[in-house]
């Protein structure tokens, strides 16, 4: 079962990423490569780049930044292959981002 761990941070409460965080991010990837379980993950650039889309009468309207405004920020994601959610907790916790801001963790929709 696929599940999509979503790690969103306060920028105003997190440390800035530094060489023992990115060494932090390294081991937990290696370690979900050896249980199998990693299928994909990405950091995003800062909220600051980020663009939102929105159709309104057919017309596409563009805005910059994010559409929510909320104080924590969607960092960064894993995209896991877990066998149930329990799992896919506990995998969660080990991300190095959970200690300073929230990892959520939703399933992944299978169509047919």
């Amino acid at each position: 079962m696929r599940f999509l761990a979503l790690i969103y941070t306060d920028p105003a409460l997190a440390p800035p990423m530094s060489d023992s965080m990115n060494a932090a991010y390294f081991a937990l990837n290696q370690r979900m490569q050896a249980a199998g379980v990693m299928v994909s993950g990405l950091a995003l650039q800062p909220v600051g780049t980020a663009r939102s889309v929105r159709l309104r009468d057919g017309k596409a309207e563009v805005m910059d930044g994010p559409f929510a405004e909320t104080r924590e920020h969607l960092g960064g994601y894993y995209l896991i292959d877990c066998a149930d959610q329990d799992e896919a907790l506990a995998w969660a916790a080990q991300i190095p981002g959970a200690a300073h801001g929230t990892v959520e963790v939703r399933p992944i929709v299978v169509f047919g």
